[in-house]
């Protein structure tokens, strides 16, 4: 027999939210998930209700749904559900946390970046890194001295998007942290300053036994724009990781580093189509004519991509 939905004549808010007193839980879900599609902010108060609901799948579709709303009730809602036994619907909570970008949601988030549960306190600072609450840079600080990864990494996370430079200090500490992946995400993460401290932390970062932090290094002093950085950048054309050449060579366009030419140069004999394309790209960029006989060289190069980006740095240094 074929699904029919109760609530598909219901128009109206309050018909629709009696059916989350049903005792039957999938007729409970069926009313959330029917109160999201009126995106009436009418629903935010029951679908606010049914993330308390006994059943998890209905909490769970509560938590997802409550991410079509905005407003204060909807974060302190999600705030709630983010504490939930269930982790699934935590998760749910999250997830609809980090799409709602309203600066209202910092109230109920900000203590919760100090919850006893890890999951928890890293799934807060996630939310609250895209609100840019200047409140929020004392618990993220805090959050570099957590035991969990994961809550170290958000932390450096809502830095980097408040991009406050008496923060510095904090941010090329956790470039040195114990785990890759915070150190990854504070190399990232220095790219909004032209302080000497932080090019240095990223410079010093191409130097990381992780490829990962090497390779947003790379890509980070191309973002930062430090034509100082030409030198490293330079070197990391051998790195053994192909991803933190490209970068490297990325960066080097950007930078328009003419002294890197004859080691640009030399990437047009690379093994991989893509690192010959970027090796092009980066003198196209750069558009010094040392680099003509190279660039010719790759103009009937096997692969198309190779051969028109070949084609369009040899017309950039013909301009």
């Amino acid at each position: 027999m074929p699904f029919t939905d109760p609530f598909e004549d219901f128009g109206d808010v309050a018909e629709i939210a009696r059916g989350l007193d049903d005792a039957d839980p999938a007729v409970r879900r069926v009313a959330v998930l029917a109160l999201a599609e009126t995106a009436d902010p009418e629903a935010v108060p029951p679908l606010a209700r049914a993330a308390a609901d006994s059943d998890p799948d209905v909490r769970r579709q509560a938590a997802l749904s409550l991410a079509g709303f905005d407003g204060p009730d909807t974060a302190a809602a999600l705030a709630a559900a983010l504490t939930d036994p269930d982790r699934t619907v935590a998760a749910a909570a999250a997830e609809s946390l980090t799409e709602l970008k309203d600066v209202r949601a910092g109230a109920p988030l900000l203590p919760l970046a100090g919850h006893a549960d890890a999951f928890v306190r890293a799934a807060a600072l996630r939310a609250l890194r895209g609100l840019r609450l200047p409140e929020a840079l004392g618990p993220a600080v805090a959050a570099l001295g957590d035991p969990e990864p994961a809550v170290r990494a958000q932390g450096v996370g809502v830095i980097a998007y408040l991009k406050r430079e008496e923060a510095l200090p904090s941010l090329i500490a956790a470039t040195r942290d114990a785990d890759a992946e915070v150190r990854r995400a504070a190399v990232g993460g220095l790219a909004f300053s032209r302080h000497n401290s932080a090019v240095e932390a990223i410079a010093g970062a191409l130097r990381d036994p992780e490829w990962s932090v090497r390779e947003t290094a790379a890509e980070a002093l191309g973002r930062v724009g430090a034509s100082e950085s030409a030198e490293v950048l330079i070197a990391a054309l051998d790195d053994a990781t192909w991803q933190v050449r490209q970068k490297a060579l990325r960066s080097l366009g950007r930078l328009k580093a003419r002294r890197a030419v004859p080691t640009v140069v030399a990437a047009l004999s690379e093994d991989m189509a893509s690192l010959r394309k970027e090796a092009a790209a980066a003198l196209g960029e750069i558009a010094d004519p040392a680099a003509r006989a190279g660039l010719e060289g790759v103009a009937n190069d096997p692969d198309p991509d190779v051969r028109k980006t070949a084609r369009w740095a040899l017309a950039r240094l013909a301009a």
